[in-house]
């Protein structure tokens, strides 16, 4: 696969309102500089494949040259790579929201909340060529 083109990648749930939310927050403070792929894209299901263990679909992920880092352990890369990626403007990838009413409650806020501060992993990767 080839992705070092679109390095720095987050990978988020595009399925919930919450993530998604969250995603276009991350979006306007990086100013397009990292590239956004929902887990359910085709794109995202080839990263979770190629990339990523069983746990990809339970958090974020932030991918860059040499790591994926996933859920807690992706905040402190996530925010570093804001302050110091080159510009380059990326698209926001497109999604379809499938998320009911339940999705948008305080529970979910919470709950989503909890669950990135509970997962954590990084993975090293061999990045193509």
């Amino acid at each position: 696969m080839e992705i070092k083109n679109k390095i720095p990648i987050v990978l988020f749930d595009d399925q919930c309102y919450v993530c998604i939310k969250f995603a276009t927050i991350v979006n306007f403070f990086s100013r397009g500089k990292i590239t956004m792929i929902g887990h359910y894209s085709d794109f995202g299901k080839k990263i979770r494949e190629e990339i990523l263990d069983d746990s990809a679909l339970e958090m974020f992920w932030f991918i860059d040259e040499y790591f994926a880092s996933g859920g807690r352990a992706a905040l402190l890369p996530l925010i570093k790579s804001i302050f110091s990626t080159k510009s380059r403007k990326t698209k926001f990838a497109q999604m379809d929201t499938i998320c009911s009413n339940e999705c948008k409650s305080v529970k979910a806020v919470f709950v989503r909340s909890f669950t990135l501060i509970t997962n954590s992993k990084k993975l090293a990767y061999k990045k193509s060529k």
